[in-house]
C-alpha cells in the first residue's frame, strides 16, 4: 500500500487520541461517582437501621418497665396478706375476705385470692364463682400438687403461667408458702396462699395491646423460666426477624421480651431518595463539566480533521479533474463579455481542427467553424444565454478542414469575477457517436411504437374474443360478470331473464353439432330481436342465455317479454330438410337493491327460477320469489342433513306387522324407512325421500334399512319372537345396479324369510333385461319379490306371469272405499281372484278399521296390514307388541 495511506492512518489515530482520553476521564469520574453513591447508600441504611433499633429499644423499655412493675406490684400486695396470716394463723373467712377485697380492684390485676391452711383450700375471695375450689387438697390434686410442693420446699413464691383458668380466661398463678414463728424460734408451715393475676388485664394495663403501639412484641419464658423459648404472648415469628431483646425480672425467675417495628424492619430509609438525589446531583456536577470540556475539545479536533480532509479532498479533486479532462477530450473555453476576448485551450483547437499558429482569441473563429445549417440556431442559443445571464446548452455541427462534420455539445454559464467583470465559461466535447446512437435509438423507438400498436390491436381483438361468444357474437359470461354483475359496474341490472333451450341436446345428438350451432344462432337472433336496445343479451353457457334489463321495469313487462320469446321459440327452424323445434324455459328475477353485490345474487335467483320452470314442465317461465328461495334453502338444508344423517347412522327401520286375514297370526313385517333427525325427531319418507332421490342416495338408505332389519331379526329370535317374513322396499336404482348381488354378499338370512318390495312402475318395465336378471338371481338366493302399491300403475296379467312375484300388495287407495262402495269392493275382489289364480298371495294395505278387515277376509284376501291392527313401530316396541298380543283384543 502507498506510504501516504499509512501516514494518513497515523494522523487519524493521533487526532482521535484526545477524544479517547476525554471519554476515559468521563468514565473514571462516573465510576468514582457510582462508588461514592453506593458507599453513601450503605452508610445511610446502616444509620437508618441503628436508629430504628434504638427507637424499638426505647419503646420496648417502656413496655417492659410497665409490665414488670404491674406483675411485681400485684405479687407485693399478696405478700402483705401472707405476712398478716403469718402473725394471725387462725384468720377467719370474714377477715380474709375483707383484707382480700382491698387487694383486688381497679388498682391491681388480681382476679382472686385463696388460702389453704395445711394445704387444703378453705379461704377464698371472692367466693362467688369459686365455690368448687373450697376443700381442694394440694397434696392429693395431681394437677397442682407438683407446683404447690415446689413452693413449700423452696420456701419462696412460685409464679406459674400463663394457664387457662377453669373460670374462663388466662391468668398467672402466684403460690406463696406461709410459715408461722414458734416460741422456740423455729418456723412451721401454715399452708399456701394462691393469687391469680388476670393475664388480659395485665397485658392491657401494661400497654401490650395498645393499637397505637408502634412495635410488635413477643414474650417467652413460660412459668418464669427464661430458657423456655415458647412464646405465650405475641407472634413467634418476631423472634426470627432479628428483634431487640430484653428481660423482665420476676420474683421467681425471668421472662424474655422481644420487639420489632410494626410491619417488620424496613431496609429503605425515609430519606433514601433525598440521599440518592444528592448523589446524582453531585455526580452530575462532577461529570457534566468534564463531559462538556471533552465535547468542546472533540469539536475543535474534529474541525481540524475536517479542514485537513477537505484540503486532501481538494487536491484529489484537482488531480481527478485534470485526469478527466485529459482522458475525456473535453475542451474548455472562456469569453470576456467586457472585452470580447475568447480563450481556448489546446483541446478546443483539436475539436474544431484549428491549425497551429492561428489566432483563436476572436469570437469569429468559432462562428466561422459552424455548419451553415446550424449557425443561426447555435448563435441564437449562445446570445440568448448571455442575455439571460443563465445556463448555456447547445448541440451543433462544425466543419473540419477535410470537409467532414463533427457534432459538438457546448455547456456553459455566465458568471462575474471579483472585479465585477462578466464572463461566460464553458466546455465542448465531441458527441458525434452519441448523436448517431440517438438517431438509431429514435428509429428503433419508432419501430417499437409501431409494433406496440400492432400488439395493442391484437390484444384488443383477443380481449374482444375473450368477452364474446365466437358462434353468436353475443357477450359471454366473463363479459357479464365484469361489466354488468360486478359491484363496481356502472350499468346496474334491474331484472334478469335466465333462458335455457329445451330439446337442444336431443337435436345436437341426433342431427349433429352443425344443427346445434344453427339452433344457438337462431336463438341468439330471436333474443336480440325481442330485447330492447337498452337490454343486454349474452350467452353464458352451452344452451343458456341471459337478458339483463337495465331500465326500470315491472313483472307485467317482464312476463310479456318472456311470453314473446317463448312463442317465437316454438316456431320450427329449418335445417337441411329438417324442421327442428326447440323451446325455452325462462327464470326471471328482479333486482333487490338493498342487498350488497346484488348483481351476482340476481343471477343466482334467476337460475333458481329457471330450475323451477324446467321442473314444472319446461317451455314456460317462472318468477323468483322469497317462497321459492326458502324452498330451495330448505331442500338444501334437508340434503345436507341427509348426507350427515347417513354418516351418523340416523336412518333406521320402523316395522308394521302383517296379519293372516283368517287367524290374525302375524305373518310378517314391512320395514319402513324412518329418519331419527337430531332436531325434528322421527321423520317419515314423504319429508326426505324426494331430496334423497335427487342426491341419488336412496340405494344407500335402502342398504341401511336392509342391514338393520336383518340385525333386528336376530334380536327378535333371541327374545323368542318369531317373525316369519320381513319385507324391505327396494328402489329402482338398486334394481338397475349390475352389482346388486355382490352388494348382498355377507348378509345373513334364512331363505324365504326376506322379500323385496318393488313399486309397480318399476316391476312393469319388461324391456329392462338387467332388472329381470336381478329378479332371477334374487329368487335363487331365497329372496322373494313383492309388488307394492298394486293397482295404481299399469300392471298387466302377462307381466305378472312373466315375473312371478310371490305376493302383491293392493294399494290403500283401493282398500279405503270398500266399506261403502260396492264397485270398489268388486274391483278388490277381482284383484284377489287374479292373484289366487296365478298362485300369488295378496296383501291388503291401509286396513284402517275392523270392518275393512272383515270384508277383506270374506273376499279371500291372504294378509292384512294397517292401522286397524298396528302402526309402524320401532323394534323394541314391536317386541312388546307381539308379547302383549293387543291386536287380538282390538279384533
Amino acid at each position: 500500500m502507498p506510504k501516504s495511506f499509512f501516514s494518513r492512518l497515523d494522523a487519524s489515530l493521533i487526532l482521535s487520541r484526545p477524544s479517547l482520553i476525554g471519554l476515559a476521564a468521563v468514565a473514571i469520574a462516573f465510576s468514582v461517582t457510582i462508588v461514592a453513591g453506593i458507599f453513601a447508600e450503605v452508610q445511610n441504611r446502616s444509620v437508618h437501621m441503628q436508629r430504628a433499633r434504638a427507637d424499638v429499644g426505647e419503646q420496648l423499655g417502656l413496655v417492659r418497665a410497665r409490665l414488670e412493675g404491674n406483675i411485681n406490684s400485684n405479687l407485693q400486695l399478696v405478700r402483705g396478706l401472707v405476712a398478716l396470716i403469718a402473725t394471725q394463723p387462725d384468720i377467719s373467712q370474714d377477715q380474709f375476705g375483707r383484707i382480700s377485697r382491698s387487694l383486688i380492684g381497679k388498682h391491681s390485676q388480681l382476679r382472686n385470692v385463696a388460702g389453704a391452711p395445711d394445704l387444703v383450700v378453705s379461704l377464698m375471695y371472692p367466693m362467688e364463682g369459686n365455690e368448687k375450689a373450697i376443700g381442694l387438697d394440694y397434696r392429693k390434686n395431681e394437677q397442682q400438687r407438683a407446683a404447690a410442693m415446689r413452693a413449700v420446699e423452696s420456701g419462696e413464691m412460685i409464679l406459674a403461667g400463663p394457664v387457662n383458668l377453669l373460670q374462663g380466661g388466662i391468668g398467672f398463678i402466684g403460690r406463696f408458702p406461709v410459715f408461722t414463728e414458734n416460741d422456740d424460734g423455729t418456723r412451721s408451715l401454715w399452708g399456701l396462699v394462691a393469687a391469680v393475676v388476670d393475664a388480659e388485664r395485665l397485658y392491657a394495663d401494661s400497654g401490650l395491646t395498645d393499637p397505637d403501639l408502634p412495635i410488635e412484641i413477643a414474650i417467652s419464658g413460660r412459668d418464669a423460666d427464661v430458657s423456655d423459648k415458647s412464646v405465650f404472648f405475641g407472634d413467634g415469628q418476631v423472634l426470627d426477624e432479628s428483634p431487640v431483646l430484653s428481660e423482665i425480672v420476676l420474683p421467681s425467675g425471668r421472662w424474655q421480651i422481644a420487639a420489632i417495628p410494626k410491619g417488620g424492619w424496613s431496609d429503605m430509609p425515609e430519606n433514601t431518595w433525598q440521599v440518592r438525589s444528592l448523589i446524582v446531583i453531585g455526580g452530575l456536577l462532577v461529570i457534566l463539566p468534564i463531559f462538556v470540556a471533552g465535547q468542546l475539545y472533540d469539536q475543535r479536533r474534529g474541525h481540524m480533521r475536517e479542514l485537513k480532509r477537505r484540503q486532501n479532498q481538494m487536491e484529489g479533486l484537482s488531480k481527478r479533474l485534470k485526469l478527466a479532462l485529459d482522458t475525456s477530450k473535453i475542451g474548455i473555453w472562456e469569453l470576456n463579455l467586457e472585452t470580447g476576448e475568447l480563450t481556448w485551450d489546446g483541446r478546443m483547437r483539436e475539436l474544431y481542427d484549428i491549425e497551429d499558429g492561428r489566432d483563436t482569441s476572436d469570437y469569429t473563429i468559432w462562428s466561422e467553424c459552424l455548419h451553415p445549417d446550424d449557425r443561426e440556431a447555435a448563435e441564437k442559443e449562445y446570445w440568448d444565454a448571455i442575455s439571460a445571464g443563465g445556463m448555456y446548452h447547445s448541440d451543433f455541427r462544425v466543419i473540419l478542414r477535410d470537409g467532414s462534420t463533427r457534432w459538438i455539445r457546448a455547456i456553459g454559464a455566465v458568471h462575474t469575477n471579483n472585479r465585477d467583470q462578466r464572463y461566460i465559461l464553458g466546455v465542448n466535447w465531441d458527441v458525434s457517436r452519441d448523436i448517431q446512437l440517438k438517431t438509431r435509438l429514435l428509429k428503433a423507438k419508432q419501430n417499437a411504437e409501431d409494433r406496440n400498436r400492432d400488439l395493442e390491436d391484437a390484444r384488443a381483438l383477443m380481449e374482444h374474443h375473450s368477452l364474446h361468444d365466437s358462434l353468436t357474437g353475443l357477450p359471454n359470461r366473463r363479459f357479464l360478470d365484469q361489466h354488468l354483475l360486478d359491484e363496481q359496474s356502472v350499468r346496474k341490472p334491474t331484472a334478469l331473464l335466465h333462458i335455457d333451450l329445451d330439446r337442444f341436446k336431443h337435436i345436437n345428438d341426433t342431427l349433429g353439432h352443425a344443427a346445434g350451432d344453427s339452433m344457438l344462432t337462431h336463438a341468439a337472433s330471436v333474443l336480440k330481436k325481442k330485447a330492447r336496445s337498452t337490454d343486454f343479451v349474452a350467452r353464458i353457457g352451452g344452451d343458456e342465455f341471459v337478458i339483463a334489463i337495465t331500465e326500470p321495469t315491472n313483472e307485467e313487462a317482464l312476463a310479456a317479454l318472456a311470453g314473446r320469446i317463448i312463442k317465437q321459440m316454438r316456431q320450427p327452424v329449418p335445417f337441411e330438410n329438417h324442421q327442428c323445434r326447440i323451446g325455452v324455459s325462462i327464470g326471471i328475477a328482479m333486482a333487490d337493491t338493498t342487498v350488497s353485490d346484488y348483481g351476482r345474487h340476481l343471477l343466482i335467483d334467476a337460475d333458481i327460477a329457471l330450475y323451477r320452470a324446467k321442473s314444472n314442465g319446461r317451455n314456460r317461465f317462472e318468477f323468483f320469489s322469497d317462497t321459492l328461495k326458502s324452498e330451495i334453502v330448505r331442500n338444501k338444508k334437508v340434503a345436507d342433513d341427509i348426507l350427515c344423517g347417513l354418516e351418523r347412522q340416523e336412518f333406521l327401520p320402523y316395522f308394521q306387522p302383517q296379519f293372516d286375514a283368517r287367524t290374525l297370526q302375524i305373518t310378517g313385517v314391512e320395514a319402513l324407512a324412518r329418519w331419527n333427525h337430531p332436531v325434528e325427531g322421527i321423520l317419515t319418507p314423504d319429508v326426505f325421500l324426494r331430496t334423497a332421490d335427487d342426491l341419488n342416495v336412496v340405494p344407500l338408505i335402502d342398504r341401511v334399512i336392509l342391514e338393520q332389519t336383518l340385525w333386528q331379526s336376530t334380536r327378535w329370535k333371541a327374545a323368542g319372537i318369531e317373525i316369519p317374513k320381513m319385507s324391505v322396499n327396494v328402489s329402482a336404482g338398486r334394481l338397475n345396479d349390475a352389482n346388486l348381488m355382490e352388494s348382498l354378499d355377507g348378509l345373513s338370512f334364512e331363505p324365504g324369510t326376506l322379500s323385496f318390495e318393488l313399486l309397480e312402475s318399476i316391476f312393469l318395465d319388461e324391456k329392462n333385461d338387467l332388472i329381470t336378471a336381478n329378479f332371477e338371481r334374487l329368487r335363487e338366493v331365497g329372496i322373494d319379490i313383492e309388488i307394492d302399491d298394486f293397482g295404481t300403475g299399469y300392471a298387466s296379467i302377462v307381466s305378472l306371469i312373466h315375473l312371478r312375484p310371490s305376493r302383491l300388495k293392493i294399494d290403500r287407495q283401493l282398500i279405503l272405499p270398500i266399506t261403502h262402495s260396492e264397485g270398489q269392493r268388486r274391483l278388490v275382489a277381482s284383484i284377489i281372484e287374479i292373484g289366487q289364480s296365478l298362485g300369488i298371495k295378496v296383501v291388503a294395505e291401509g286396513v284402517e278399521t275392523m270392518e275393512h278387515a272383515r270384508i277383506l277376509g270374506d273376499l279371500g284376501c291372504d294378509a292384512l296390514q294397517g292401522y286397524a291392527f298396528a302402526a309402524p313401530m320401532s323394534s323394541d316396541r314391536l317386541i312388546e307388541f307381539v308379547r302383549a298380543e293387543t291386536w287380538r283384543k282390538a279384533s
